[in-house]
């Protein structure tokens, strides 16, 4: 069921345990999808987004994946099963075909759970990378460095690209910082560790959508997206971008507010921009959650 121009009621419910969320459940005939929203490193519940999609006919569930009680502090070797377990509960609540839907490390997480996982049907990912990162903050012993991953699948540290420390910031007046620069010269530097961290997205059942700003300044989004593509292109897999030059990291869906900016980072583009983006990707998101290809 797609509910054209308009929305329908939804039902919301707290999330306690295992951890922090909210889950919302439409009040009206059941479609069976049942997404899952994923914030970035802000590590927030993204409510408002996970609404959005209930308005549409589905069940959404948005959960807090770190910094939380019990969780890592940072996104520091997180286990990948954290979102196999939501999974679960989305299918525990009806839920017949699975998406997620995730924003810059939000997206790195939907695309290594569709990978590892072939319950889920469809990944939208926004800001993506194409490979594994490094953890940003501490783990759960506090300690920052030395680098490790992100992630973890069965006890096992997930292949990673470690940071560059030598990167400077071009700014200097202590105002935000744009740190798209640091990944790629971590990039070149790192190079011979960049094969093995790739996230291998032409194993992944599900289809793939991506939504990246060509004017991101937190990370190459556009390249990496598009680095995706091709590679889900090499093996017949299905796969669309949605993409615009002036978007930045963070493009909006029609009915959501504006990000607000940051005293620490420059996320690139304008709110116009980011919009636009974000309009331009919305029906095509519906498509593919709707979809059964």
């Amino acid at each position: 069921m797609r509910i054209a121009g308009g929305h329908v009621d939804v039902v919301e419910r707290e999330l306690t345990e295992p951890w922090e969320g909210v889950l919302f459940a439409s009040t009206a005939a059941d479609s069976g999808i049942g997404v899952l929203v994923l914030a970035g490193s802000s590590g927030r519940v993204e409510r408002d987004r996970a609404r959005l999609l209930a308005q549409q006919g589905m069940t959404a569930v948005s959960i807090r994946w770190f910094g939380g009680p019990g969780q890592s502090p940072g996104i520091c070797e997180i286990p990948l099963e954290t979102f196999t377990a939501a999974v679960d509960l989305l299918q525990l609540n009806g839920a017949r075909r699975i998406g997620v839907l995730g924003t810059s490390k939000g997206a790195e997480a939907a695309l290594l759970t569709a990978v590892h996982d072939p319950r889920v049907e469809v990944v939208i990912a926004m800001s993506p990378t194409s490979r594994v990162w490094c953890n940003v903050g501490p783990g759960r012993d506090g300690a920052h460095h030395s680098y490790r991953s992100s992630w973890t699948w069965r006890g096992q540290a997930v292949p990673f690209v470690p940071m560059d420390d030598s990167w400077t910031p071009a700014e200097s007046d202590g105002g935000p910082v744009a740190i798209r620069g640091w990944y790629e010269l971590s990039e070149r530097t790192f190079a011979r560790l960049l094969p093995s961290a790739e996230i291998p997205v032409e194993k992944a059942r599900a289809d793939l959508l991506l939504v990246a700003g060509g004017d991101d300044a937190m990370w190459p989004s556009l390249a990496f997206a598009e680095q995706l593509a091709q590679r889900r292109r090499s093996v017949g897999a299905t796969v669309r971008l949605i993409a615009r030059h002036d978007a930045g990291h963070r493009p909006r869906f029609p009915g959501e507010n504006l990000a607000s900016a940051s005293p620490r980072f420059q996320y690139g583009g304008t709110p116009e921009a980011d919009g636009l983006l974000g309009r331009a990707a919305w029906p095509r998101v519906l498509d593919a959650l709707h979809s059964r290809s």
